[in-house]
């Protein structure tokens, strides 16, 4: 990255979990950690939970082995840099801005990421349908604490880790800009998401979370889809010995998701994704800003 290199990017979001989208088809581009952190800054950067670069997958080393069933590549950082495997919102709206860019056709896409190739329904407008594989269900758990109230936590893996509390009000949860403590640390040994749900109806719950690298944040898909497998099993319901499909609608601060899983075990998810802007950077203020 140089001084006069000027630097595409978009914003978008899905349930307002939102994102700059940074164009990048030959993998030329280096953004370290404090690059990222930077450009999400939500006072002296863009802001974002976190950062998009789109890569095609035979330029990208963790993403080769990926080409032949999809040509993209979400290389996917949290607002602090970090690099996570997987993030739902993010994929929805990864499908979002290849449409909007010309770069696939509306319908039935397939983008890699580091928790592998996930396909992806994309309207012309609208709602994006992700499939988002298996959850996986580790018999460990957790339990998390916040303000002396403790809950025993679901371990849910949607490719990322997630510790799923049931509660009885979501303002249990505090503030959620750190992460609440939970133990046995072991458990999660590169962190977790934290997610905390209370009930609205029948199939019907709403979640706040802590995302890993990101604070609170107003959305989290791969969240969400842990939330439903876990409530499914909380209210006894398992596609794949029952043979039908269970949907829930889960609610957070940005919107509503329908997550499905499948007698098959996958998980599908639903909303919305849009695309709200683009530009370039200043490159003197990236480059003055990692100085």
């Amino acid at each position: 990255m140089t001084s006069t290199q000027r630097i595409a990017f978009l914003k978008g979001h899905g349930t307002e979990n939102d994102f700059v989208i940074v164009p990048d088809p030959d993998g030329r581009l280096e953004l370290p950690a404090a690059a990222v952190a930077r450009i999400c800054d939500r006072r002296a950067g863009l802001g974002g939970d976190g950062v998009l670069r789109v890569v095609r997958s035979a330029a990208h080393p963790e993403a080769r082995a990926m080409a032949d069933e999809a040509e993209w590549f979400m290389d996917y950082r949290n607002g602090d840099g970090s690099i996570a495997e997987m993030c739902g919102n993010g994929v929805r709206v990864f499908a979002r801005y290849l449409l909007h860019a010309g770069l696939v056709e509306a319908g039935e896409v397939t983008i890699a990421t580091r928790a592998g190739v996930r396909r992806v329904h994309v309207a012309k407008t609208g709602h994006v349908t992700v499939s988002m594989g298996r959850a996986e269900l580790p018999e460990e758990s957790v339990v998390v604490t916040v303000g002396g109230r403790s809950w025993p936590a679901r371990n849910v893996n949607m490719g990322n880790p997630h510790a799923v509390a049931f509660v009885e009000d979501l303002d249990h949860a505090g503030e959620l800009r750190t992460v609440p403590p939970f133990s046995p640390a072991e458990v999660y040994p590169a962190g977790v998401n934290i997610e905390f749900v209370a009930d609205r109806g029948p199939r019907h719950v709403a979640m706040r979370v802590h995302e890993r690298g990101s604070g609170e944040t107003r959305s989290c898909g791969t969240g969400a889809c842990a939330v439903a497998v876990a409530t499914a099993r909380r209210d006894g319901a398992d596609p794949a010995v029952t043979g039908t499909p269970v949907t829930y609608t889960v609610d957070v601060l940005g919107g509503s998701l329908s997550i499905t899983e499948l007698p098959d075990g996958t998980v599908e998810m639903t909303g919305p994704a849009v695309i709200v802007a683009e530009g370039t950077f200043d490159p003197e203020w990236l480059t003055a800003a990692l100085a």
